[in-house]
């Protein structure tokens, strides 16, 4: 990666020599390497046992979890907050396991319509919850740096499994305690 790194700099007319850029492919290889690190993980290893029985009927949510991805079509940064929930069925999960599982689909390359669904689907999957919401709120830099370069929009994507589909009062209730 390092040498792709290079040669885009040279590519670009830049000195890959020049003293400010000299390591600058090595770093560049680390951090695209780090803002990619979900692919190396998997929900199992994640998640790691931390499913507890629970008695507990009643809606889980956890909000404004930072979330940092990069978009598949222009490489660049988007970011923003997820909120998610969910009802469980005679099991809850780890606090952390949740945010852990948002930032394991975020660091792949990404759109966030997808980033919502598969973060909805493994929840409900590992779980076995009645239902799982996920809302994502993020600023796509590809929107904002290039393109149409508007510096305000924020695009909201949503995914309703379960009872969070099914049922209005549900859902109602979860966009409610996200809002």
């Amino acid at each position: 990666m390092e040498q792709s790194f290079r040669k885009i700099i040279e590519d670009i007319g830049e000195d890959p020599k020049r003293e400010g850029l000299v390591k600058t492919p090595l770093r560049a290889a680390r951090a695209f390497e780090f803002m990619t690190q979900g692919y190396k993980k998997c929900v199992n290893d994640i998640v790691n046992g931390a499913i507890f029985t629970s008695d507990n009927d009643e809606m889980v949510v956890v909000k404004n979890i930072e979330m940092y991805s990069l978009c598949e079509h222009h490489l660049l940064p988007f970011f923003g907050k997820a909120h998610v929930g969910y009802i469980p069925k005679g099991k809850i999960i780890g606090l952390s396991k949740i945010a852990r599982i948002v930032d394991m689909y975020a660091r792949r390359l990404q759109v966030q319509e997808n980033l919502t669904r598969e973060i909805a689907k493994s929840l409900m999957d590992v779980t076995g919850a009645l239902g799982v919401g996920v809302v994502i709120e993020a600023q796509h830099l590809c929107m904002m740096m290039r393109g149409v370069e508007k510096q305000n929009s924020v695009m909201k994507t949503s995914c309703l499994l379960g009872a969070f589909r099914k049922e209005e009062a549900t859902r109602k209730e979860f966009l409610t305690l996200i809002s």
